[in-house]
């Protein structure tokens, strides 16, 4: 006979849900807590922790517990700054902020939520610790950049949303509102590396070279190029990794667009991506290797135009435009080939708007997704010899001719990524899928 199995009772705790939910709020405490105690603040470790869990108790409690959480904060900020008064030391206004953001995310623990609060804690986290870094930032904002800020801003939530749906026009090949959100999603590309670069881009040739580059490549060519020119040839290697890894960034730039607006375009395109960015950063890493001095001993004085204006906006708008009408036109009467001659002539005037229009026109079904991503690269590798033909100027036969063969090493790259993706493509598409039914 079988022995019998016995089975043991199962029994779920009814307390681990509440546990985790304080656990987390009293965690999210700390990490404030853990900033404001380095900084010597009054309110430190223990206090911050305290809110946390207390807002957590609130928010499992019920939302008359979570008010009477957030009140009891309250009074505990109006406290601590009658205290700073009383002691001549100010206002303790980033603390008491502090402590009601803490509070808050307490409470949203409390309720069950898991990810915003813990987005929220992490992002207050940064500004209380990067609090020097960000104060010289926004000494040194200019008014031109903030107007470009707002201008950015009222491009995307006013103009946006007043704009048509769907396509308009005799052949109904425009649509406003792809259009309009290319060129946001351009300017705003340009805008946030703009940032980067005004932060970090004076720490050497290199960084000014790739941040430069993910905003502007030919631009921060022309300008490596024109350095040559006034220091003499002891700057030809440094000026060299400028301009490759300005390429690198002009590449994952493109990339980053085709994943944005068509990620079925990018899997054509991913694997000469690859290449291209992989030889970029080898020839680099091959320059660097024995090189001598400090990274910013001869870092050049970049000097790029403001990050968005109405001009800007305005010239992004029109390419893209005029490349999408004559891409699909082109593609109806000459088939591929035609969209592919467009693809090589938009790289000329600016490649973030070639590939923009190309991964808008797969979206719509006028090509396919190999064939934008054939465009996207087909516009990059223009985009590379628009490039060289600024760095001729300078008559250093030694940038020329080691440059040259880089890009012709990148080239040849980018050439077989375009032969494997057909062997890439599928292993690319199954992830995008992949990552399509993994959003909630």
């Amino acid at each position: 006979m079988p022995t019998p199995i016995v089975s043991l009772p199962q029994a779920d705790w009814p307390y681990s849900q509440s546990l985790m939910r304080l656990a987390l709020g009293l965690s999210l405490g700390l990490l404030i807590g853990l900033e404001r105690e380095r900084r010597g603040k009054e309110a430190g470790l223990r206090t911050f922790g305290f809110i946390g869990l207390m807002g957590a108790m609130g928010g499992a409690l019920g939302p008359a517990y979570g008010l009477a959480a957030l009140g009891a904060t309250a009074v505990l900020v109006l406290i601590l700054n009658v205290s700073s008064l009383r002691a001549e030391q100010g206002t303790e206004l980033t603390t008491s902020a502090a402590m009601m953001v803490t509070a808050m995310a307490g409470i949203l623990c409390g309720q069950g939520h898991t990810l915003p609060p813990a987005a929220v804690m992490v992002i207050a986290a940064a500004l209380l610790a990067w609090k020097e870094r960000l104060a010289d930032f926004s000494m040194g904002v200019s008014e031109g950049e903030i107007r470009s800020a707002l201008l950015l801003a009222i491009l995307a939530i006013v103009i946006y949303p007043a704009l048509p749906t769907g396509p308009v026009g005799p052949w109904r090949l425009i649509e406003p509102r792809y259009a309009w959100v290319t060129v946001i999603l351009i300017a705003g590309i340009g805008f946030f590396n703009y940032v980067l670069w005004k932060m970090y881009g004076t720490r050497g040739t290199e960084l000014s070279g790739f941040f430069g580059g993910l905003i502007n490549s030919n631009f921060t060519v022309i300008e490596l190029s024109e350095r040559v020119r006034d220091v003499g040839e002891a700057f030809v290697p440094t000026a060299y990794r400028g301009i490759l890894l300005a390429t690198t960034a002009m590449v994952a730039r493109n990339a980053t667009l085709l994943l944005i607006l068509a990620p079925q375009a990018l899997a054509g395109a991913l694997s000469a991506f690859a290449l291209m960015a992989l030889v970029n950063v080898a020839l680099v890493v091959r320059s660097m290797h024995g090189r001598r001095g400090r990274l910013g001993a001869a870092s050049p004085d970049i000097h790029l135009d403001l990050p968005f204006s109405l001009p800007q906006a305005l010239k992004y708008g029109a390419i893209f435009l005029v490349l999408h009408v004559v891409g699909a036109i082109t593609q109806r009467h000459f088939g591929d080939a035609g969209f592919y001659i467009v693809s090589v002539v938009g790289g000329l005037l600016s490649s973030a708007s070639a590939v923009a229009a190309a991964a808008t026109l797969a979206e719509q079904g006028s090509i396919t997704p190999a064939t934008a991503g054939v465009g996207a690269v087909l516009a990059s590798f223009t985009s590379l010899v628009f490039s060289l033909s600024f760095v001729l100027r300078t008559r250093s036969q030694a940038l020329v001719r080691t440059l040259s063969l880089s890009m012709v090493a990148v080239g040849v790259a980018g050439v077989v990524g375009l032969l494997l993706s057909h062997w890439a493509q599928p292993f690319v598409l199954r992830v995008v899928d992949f990552a399509r039914t993994a959003q909630p």
